[in-house]
């Protein structure tokens, strides 16, 4: 065999590895837990993906909603600190700041509290709730303790993915780990619609039976935390708040004015509408908002 029939040979193997690297997945990336306080939970093909800046407002300017804030608050304490604590249904009306404040608590917890290590948030998908198994058995030897975040969380007809979800919580063979716990948000309180819940009451052989299943979902959370519309004067106090934290100068009658102006015109009054406000206003002052 001549050299350059030895030469094409290996030229032609080398193409077919290349072909066949090609075919095969990518490595799965190492996690590295120590690398940030907060994670998304890629659950394809399977592990965390660190957030190094992550979208959130101090807690401070989370107004309206002061009952709920302190539950939550005491409750992510106890359970950083090593305490039995709940799992967490924050549900309610849209725009309240229910991941919000999820988020703004467990960044002042990290902050204020004296703990050996740094309580871990990690975001999972609604579409991802039938790995939360494997997410948990990949957390549950970790030295760290993880709230797990699912936000908008619900499920529509014909959805049995919320099987996976109360067994994960409370009721598999495991268990829930020590280390981990819950936080849902959801504009539903049992997380199912309601002409579900209707449907199966109108059609089953025994109705109640039918329903407890349905409802049962909700009852995994230790906590319910309800989130209801605001008043007016709850309202142009999230935007005063906003206003005296980026520093933007505006006549108080005249922001009063265009503040409920901004609400009619949207139909509602919220922390969202509040901040979406803020940003308008901010743009036709030409100021930047502080990150």
């Amino acid at each position: 065999m001549t050299d350059s029939t030895i030469e094409a040979l290996n030229k032609k193997l080398d193409r077919l590895i290349e072909a066949v690297a090609r075919l095969a997945p990518p490595p799965v990336p190492e996690t590295d837990l120590g690398e940030a306080d907060c994670f998304v939970w890629q659950a394809d093909p399977g592990y965390l993906e660190p957030v190094h800046k992550v979208n959130r407002v101090d807690i401070s300017l989370i107004r309206g909603v002061d009952r709920v804030r302190d539950i939550l608050v005491d409750n992510t304490e106890r359970f950083a600190a090593g305490y039995a604590a709940n799992n967490v249904l924050l549900w309610g009306a849209r725009g309240m700041g229910k991941s919000s404040l999820v988020k703004a608590v467990h960044a002042a917890i990290n902050v204020s509290a004296k703990l050996d290590l740094p309580l871990k948030l990690i975001e999972i998908h609604r579409e991802d709730i039938d790995t939360l198994p494997k997410l948990m058995s990949l957390l549950k030897a970790a030295p760290y303790r993880f709230i797990l975040f699912c936000d908008d969380l619900s499920f529509d007809h014909d959805d049995t993915s919320y099987k996976s979800l109360k067994a994960a919580l409370e009721g598999g063979v495991e268990g829930r780990p020590e280390n981990v716990i819950f936080y849902a948000t959801s504009n539903r309180r049992h997380l199912l619609p309601r002409d579900m819940i209707d449907n199966e009451r109108s059609t089953a052989i025994n109705p109640s039976e039918a329903v407890e299943e349905k409802v049962s979902l909700s009852d995994r959370f230790g906590l319910w935390l309800g989130f209801h519309k605001c008043s007016q004067d709850e309202y142009l106090d999230m935007i005063d708040g906003y206003i005296s934290h980026h520093g933007l100068a505006i006549d108080p009658v005249t922001l009063r004015a265009e503040a409920l102006e901004w609400a009619t015109t949207r139909g509602s009054r919220s922390g969202r509408v509040a901040w979406q406000f803020t940003q308008d206003l901010a743009g036709r002052l030409g100021k930047s908002l502080k990150d």
